[in-house]
């Protein structure tokens, strides 16, 4: 494999068909010269079943879906490249794919919601899959995470029942992809377990700008292991370059009806237009010896490690540089499997991650007809294959020699073990221990570490939470669900509690429970340092009049910085400017809304204004971009008057006026664009 992937990118191209070359045959290469008739006894008579093509039309047609993933079923991808930065985990993991400095090997990434079905919407509140396939010359290794560091349950034996509970509800399989209903929140009361993440799903983190602008976490606490086999235990962290940014429950909301494709589309286009997402891999370490020194258990996956206790050390970059040529035969097929690790890394005793070690095989067995599926071109290692391994459903291999069993003397011992060191050895961790079904008691603190998420949050980041709890609990019909619920909230702050109570209609909690005071500031968005234009896209309001000057200062201001600028007005084509010069609309507001943009601004020209002032649909387009935290922008005297009629305040935060001409005005925006919200307005003054 050479060190930019191509390797790669040749075996996938063995494998790609292009629709524009060759005759139309069938997939026994025949050609055909009629696929819009069938074979059948005179002009009106029956079919024949002697029909070939006919049959085999319509049987691939009906097998064209393969069963869709229980969970992760919505989901998109990419392929790109990891490099490290140096050589400095050496001292840890003798994976060379982390330790070779320049090396650079493919990735392919799939990003997923959970709960929902293929058809649902991008912008629903839940959690979102981050699964990266290294394809390391060594094999392939697939770190399959989330974008929350953490999980609902603790083992893997109550997985069924999770997804059952957050799943539709099995009587009228309703609601689809949303935790709002009864099923989940009875788990929830009942297993308090749940509650760290809970606090996670109900924050801004559940409902993310963009899959380049979230974190992705590898969940459980992994191994490594060094060449003299020494084990450090390891979490897995993926920072976005572009920093970390949510959009808020009202937007989401209108953005599923308006583009329920929002997400998956921001990462196609983004890849297409070369702005390539990257995101820097970090890693938490933790020497065996200390793996009892914290107050919570190691392997409990609902807890973390804070950064302020081990810090979180940069070791390399992904970057996604190339969409899939088919999205059913790379997105679709791709199948991710946390056993597949390679030298350098183990896994640990975490009984969710034992768990899942058996699901994911268990799963691709069904999903993709048999135990082939590694045969597929996406998930396919660039390392090369040589095993006993037969038939089967899908076998694509063509095997060849007269024996496949081993030990054997007929092929001279081939496929030979690889005793020279180089073959995957488990880390030889003593275990000893009756055979029981019991949970460590390390494993029963289920409210600290929700307390120390709730601490961290900023003002704005709390209010949301509550305002989520409130939606959620407030579509649960159950009273006892609701109170169940509350009573867990008390034991993780009482504030919390006693505000979700007062929106849900039941009794808040009589006596404020203890809890610790302790934070960790990394866990706030409002603390992600990240501040940049770059891919936000930037909704120019205009009609005829407008000072094309200020569109074309503004465009290049912000464009120049990676900013994407639309014009938008009242229908497609042009309009006119102030001096008769055309300006190119980019779509008409009756097909837009303001939720699909970071930002919008009003240029000047009284003509232009005065028109948008009398349309509704712009003013409405302001005001709920002012809403949503937004910076809004606008030039000349007479667009003061069109912000005071959407009720903007022509100071406010996040509000820019002033001229175009002016380079401070340009300068301001683009800051105030790069904060990317303003959850310091009081909102309530502004109506929905």
């Amino acid at each position: 494999m050479t060190n930019d992937g191509t390797a790669k990118d040749q075996q996938l191209a063995n494998f790609r068909v292009k629709a524009d070359e060759g005759k139309l045959t069938t997939d026994q290469g025949i050609r055909v010269d009629d696929t819009d008739n069938s074979l059948r006894v005179g002009e009106r008579g029956p079919s024949l079943l002697q029909d070939f093509h006919l049959r085999e039309k319509i049987t691939h047609f009906d097998h064209e879906r393969i069963p869709e993933r229980v969970v992760h079923a919505r989901g998109a991808g990419a392929y790109g490249y990891f490099e490290p930065y140096d050589d400095s985990l050496s001292q840890v993991t003798k994976a060379r794919f982390l330790t070779t400095p320049g090396l650079r090997t493919p990735v392919f990434v799939r990003f997923s919601t959970v709960a929902g079905s293929r058809g649902s919407a991008d912008t629903v509140r839940d959690v979102r899959g981050f699964a990266t396939k290294f394809y390391t010359e060594e094999g392939n290794f697939d770190l399959v995470g989330n974008n929350m560091p953490v999980f609902f349950i603790q083992d893997g034996i109550k997985f069924p029942d999770f997804v059952h509970a957050v799943k539709p509800e099995p009587h009228n399989e309703i609601p689809q992809a949303a935790s709002a209903h009864d099923s989940l929140w009875d788990f929830v009361q009942l297993q308090p377990e749940t509650m760290h993440m809970m606090m996670w799903l109900m924050s801004d983190r559940a409902i993310p700008r963009s899959y380049r602008m979230m974190q992705g976490f590898g969940v459980h606490t992994f191994r490594f292991v060094d060449a003299g086999g020494r084990s450090t235990f390891v979490k897995f962290h993926w920072r976005p370059k572009l920093g970390i940014h949510s959009l808020v429950w009202d937007e989401t909301q209108k953005v599923a009806g308006q583009d329920p494709d929002y997400n998956r589309r921001d990462l196609w286009e983004a890849i297409a237009h070369g702005d390539f997402p990257e995101w820097e891999l970090g890693v938490q370490l933790v020497p065996e010896e200390d793996e009892h020194k914290f107050d919570f258990d190691l392997l409990d996956s609902t807890k973390i490690i804070p950064e302020e206790v081990v810090p979180l050390k940069p070791v390399g970059r992904m970057v996604l540089d190339r969409n899939p040529n088919n999205f059913f035969a790379e997105t679709e097929q791709v199948a991710f499997h946390l056993a597949n690790v390679v030298p350098g890394i183990d896994v640990t005793n975490d009984p969710l991650l034992q768990a899942r070690l058996f699901s994911y095989l268990d799963t691709q067995l069904i999903r993709l007809g048999g135990p082939n599926f590694h045969q597929i071109p996406v998930n396919r290692p660039v390392a090369p294959i040589a095993n006993h391994h037969r038939d089967g459903y899908h076998q694509m291999f063509i095997h060849q020699g007269e024996a496949a069993h081993h030990p054997n003397t007929m092929l001279g011992g081939c496929p030979a073990l690889a005793t020279d060191g180089s073959a995957y050895s488990f880390y030889p961790q003593q275990v000893d221990g009756k055979v029981i079904r019991k949970r460590a008691e390390s494993f029963n603190d289920h409210y600290s570490q929700a307390t120390l998420f709730w601490n961290s949050m900023s003002v704005w980041e709390k209010k949301h939470i509550i305002a989520a709890f409130r939606f959620e609990l407030g579509k649960v019909t159950r009273k006892n669900i609701r109170e169940g619920v509350v009573r867990n909230l008390a034991h993780v702050d009482h504030h919390l509690a006693v505000a979700v109570a007062e929106g849900i209609g039941v009794a808040p909690p009589q006596k404020a429970e203890e809890t610790h005071k302790n934070s960790s500031p990394a866990l706030s968005q409002a603390t992600d340092p990240v501040q940049s234009v770059a891919t936000r896209k930037i909704a120019i309001l205009a009609a005829d009049g407008v000072n094309a000057s200020d569109v074309i200062r503004v465009t290049e201001a912000l464009g120049g910085q990676g900013a994407l600028c639309e014009v938008l007005a009242a229908h497609d084509g042009a309009v006119q400017g102030s001096g008769g010069e055309p300006v190119e609309v980019a779509k008409a507001l009756t097909t837009t809304g303001s939720v699909l943009y970071d930002a919008v601004y009003v240029p000047g020209g009284e003509e232009s204004i005065s028109t948008l002032a009398e349309d509704g649909d712009a003013v409405h387009f302001i005001t709920e971009a002012y809403k949503h935290g937004k910076a809004v922008a606008a030039s000349g005297a007479a667009a003061l008057s069109l912000l005071e009629r959407a009720e903007v305040p022509t100071s406010g935060e996040g509000v820019v006026t002033g001229e175009a001409t002016d380079a401070r005005f340009t300068d301001a925006f683009t800051k105030a664009v790069a904060a990317h919200r303003h959850f310091d307005r009081d909102s309530e003054r502004v109506p929905a």
